[in-house]
């Protein structure tokens, strides 16, 4: 057995720069686990830095000079989140409470129409069953309600963070644009001298994260924009809200379009019940999944997500668990670049052939 381990030592981890990378990559682990909450608004700040730095490239090459094209993105940055915040964010916070005042009568019809069940379905459904069913739909409805009043018990508590993250995050998105190569020549100062491997998998990967995030941003934007006009032509309810949450959904792949399928569905049932608008708006909707996930992603996403489906799906599973919010933002990034690793792990070729030759 210690043979084995030392010869497998001996394959993989013989070589300096694996050796370092391998800590690197411990490291950076250790910290995102250990203090994510506390590095949220750095982690913010490098996502909005690079979905800014194709438009930063664009203005020099329109002839503007470095620090003129950090101030051109960075007032962009903030026109656009003050209309986030002054807007968007309000009408759509106006359309959560009126959702949320509306689910107990959502609940109270959803229960009457159960009962319904055992006399349709006496082979199928038994009053037991209706009457836990209906038990558990209570329990959820108090269960909100008990959320909703401790959230506005907290809202000084939430406010203080927004506030924070609105002063924090535009300082660190301007510094990291304004000094991102000075940044990254204090980081290399620390790595080993001999450092190719580490080199090529940051340059795949510098290029594999920024064009994900812009593309995933762009995704976002016009897909949510796409629902909201169809949402909004259709007459349903909560439009604005409806369409936010299928924007932010492709955030995780499959997984998300199919757990927001269950409000809209909802919501266009007890609107409209078993109609014709309620068949349209469920063929709309499908018919914009389809294109995003036929047309825009591989449109966009080609040379990024070059993964197969289930690797996809466990890769947000595993990161998503082990980092929250941000390991299913980065899911796919991470998966590739897990598989770059792979490739470009050096391996002694004492041990036998390279795996896949």
């Amino acid at each position: 057995m210690l043979k084995v381990v030392q010869r497998w030592i001996d394959r993989y981890l013989s070589d300096e720069e694996a050796i370092s990378l391998l800590l690197i990559l411990v490291a950076i682990m250790l910290v995102i686990m250990l203090l994510g909450q506390v590095l949220a608004p750095f982690l913010t700040a490098v996502v909005i830095a690079y979905l800014l730095q194709g438009g930063m490239n664009y203005c020099k090459r329109r002839g503007l000079g470095h620090l003129s094209a950090t101030v051109v993105m960075f007032l962009l940055f903030m026109t656009v989140m003050f209309t986030l915040l002054l807007i968007i964010l309000p009408a759509t916070w106006n359309q959560f409470i009126q959702f949320i005042s509306e689910v107990p009568r959502m609940a109270s019809k959803g229960q009457e129409l159960m009962l319904l069940l055992p006399e349709q379905y006496p082979e199928l459904v038994s009053v037991e069953q209706v009457r836990q069913w209906t038990k558990d739909i209570g329990d959820e409805v108090a269960s909100m309600g008990q959320f909703a009043v401790s959230f506005s018990l907290s809202g000084i508590a939430g406010l203080m963070g927004v506030l924070i993250y609105c002063v924090l995050v535009p300082i660190l998105v301007f510094f990291l644009l304004k000094d991102s190569s000075q940044i990254l020549n204090w980081i290399t100062a620390f790595l080993p001298n001999k450092r190719n491997l580490l080199i090529n998998v940051w340059t795949e990967m510098d290029m594999q994260i920024a064009n994900y995030i812009r593309g995933k941003a762009l995704e976002i934007v016009i897909v949510g924009g796409v629902t909201y006009i169809a949402f909004t032509i259709m007459g349903i309810n909560y439009a604005a809200l409806l369409a936010i949450a299928v924007g932010l959904s492709v955030l995780i792949p499959y997984i998300g379009a199919a757990v927001v399928t269950v409000p809209i569905a909802l919501v266009a049932y007890f609107q409209w019940g078993i109609t014709d608008q309620f068949t349209w708006l469920l063929i709309v909707y499908a018919i914009i999944q389809a294109l995003d996930g036929n047309v825009l992603v591989p449109l966009m996403f080609s040379e990024v997500v070059n993964l197969h489906p289930v690797a996809i799906i466990v890769a947000v599973l595993v990161f998503g668990g082990l980092w929250g919010f941000w390991g299913v933002f980065f899911a796919i990034p991470l998966a590739t670049l897990f598989k770059a690793i792979l490739r470009a792990w050096p391996v002694a070729l004492s041990g036998g052939p390279e795996p896949g030759n």
